[in-house]
């Protein structure tokens, strides 16, 4: 059964619309006890409570709908995708959950595979898929709800970037375009294997050498895009971030798709999400700006170093094969400008 037929959108695209969010979000307590270390003020890509003087237990929970045909590869992405916000914390995923909802005629091998797909990308990266909840649904969807440990001096927040520091991306953008380009048969499973690759690809490694070189922000890029999640950066840290657009790496054809208007169902949520906070300098044109507000789905680390540390830390990811690449310069001011250097 081919499981993209069987919604209507997929991957982080699905992601609720932010500014609805924000409304529920505003919605909760704001009392919250004194060991709640990261939370909702302001909100980041986990939870973060103090479970002693140096541990915390960070947890996050994502799930979304199909973006790929194989059960099997679904399950491996979807788990990707929920450990990486372990990851972005700077903390290290021991325990997952899985939520999901599948339609009640989806063949029992299918759904088999998904949650093995799910439990195998877990083992290889050292958590545990231990159990989890599942429910009849129309769309079918499936993600994890993950715990993990983070030293109480090593948590990664969104907030700390400064003047002067430099933006590093670890993947590149386009699975947004490049899937739902697919769906409609404007992309073949050859081309698309690109993008599927990059999401199968985990951030720990990542992760693991960051934590030498003490980033002053990160967070990962998903559901609202490289222009939105930088967004999040800027606010959270009180700076100005400019983007060159012609250093951020693109999925092989996600370029074509875009300039063939080939758009997703979160652009229109994300561009109205950043209404008011992204500049766009002349040079940069509508396809180009779909790109930077593309969701992704697992995508890569998004962090902030000082200008000096760029090269060490570029050799050290090089070094465990992992790509990365220079993206922006931060600086006084607010916001994200979109530029083109070349």
């Amino acid at each position: 059964m081919e499981l993209t037929k069987l919604c209507s959108t997929g991957g982080c695209a699905a992601k609720y619309d932010a500014r609805l969010l924000g409304q529920l979000l505003a919605a909760l307590p704001s009392d919250s006890p004194a060991n709640l270390l990261v939370g909702l003020d302001p909100p980041d890509d986990a939870a973060v409570i103090q479970l002693s003087d140096d541990t915390g237990l960070v947890f996050s929970v994502d799930f979304f709908p199909p973006i790929v045909d194989d059960p099997h590869t679904y399950g491996r992405i979807a788990a990707n995708n929920a450990l990486n916000d372990i990851y972005a914390m700077g903390g290290n995923p021991m325990l997952a959950l899985s939520i999901a909802a599948f339609p009640g005629d989806l063949p029992p091998q299918d759904v088999a595979d998904i949650v093995r797909g799910a439990a195998e990308q877990c083992l290889s990266l050292g958590a545990v898929l231990a159990g989890g909840h599942t429910i009849r649904d129309k769309e079918p969807k499936f993600g994890l709800a993950v715990a993990g440990t983070v030293p109480i001096g090593e948590i990664w927040r969104k907030s700390g970037a400064l003047p002067g520091d430099r933006l590093l991306l670890t993947k590149p953008i386009g699975t947004g375009v490049l899937a739902t380009a697919r769906r409609r048969g404007e992309v073949s499973d050859e081309d698309f294997g690109s993008a599927v690759d990059c999401m199968l690809r985990s951030s720990k490694p990542v992760a693991d050498v960051l934590h030498e070189s003490h980033p002053h922000a990160v967070t990962d890029v998903t559901g609202f895009g490289l222009a939105g999640h930088a967004s999040e950066i800027a606010q959270a840290s009180g700076v100005r971030i400019v983007i060159d657009m012609a250093a951020v790496p693109m999925l092989p054809d996600a370029e074509r798709c875009a300039r063939a208007e080939v758009r997703t169902s979160a652009h229109r949520s994300n561009l109205e999400l950043i209404e008011g906070i992204l500049d766009v300098d002349g040079v940069i044109d509508e396809p180009t700006l779909a790109l930077a507000l593309d969701p992704q789905t697992a995508g890569g680390l998004l962090f902030a170093v000082p200008e000096e540390d760029v090269a060490v830390v570029t050799r050290r990811l090089s070094a465990a094969g992992q790509p990365v690449t220079e993206i922006a310069e931060i600086t006084s001011g607010s916001g994200v400008a979109l530029t083109r250097s070349s």
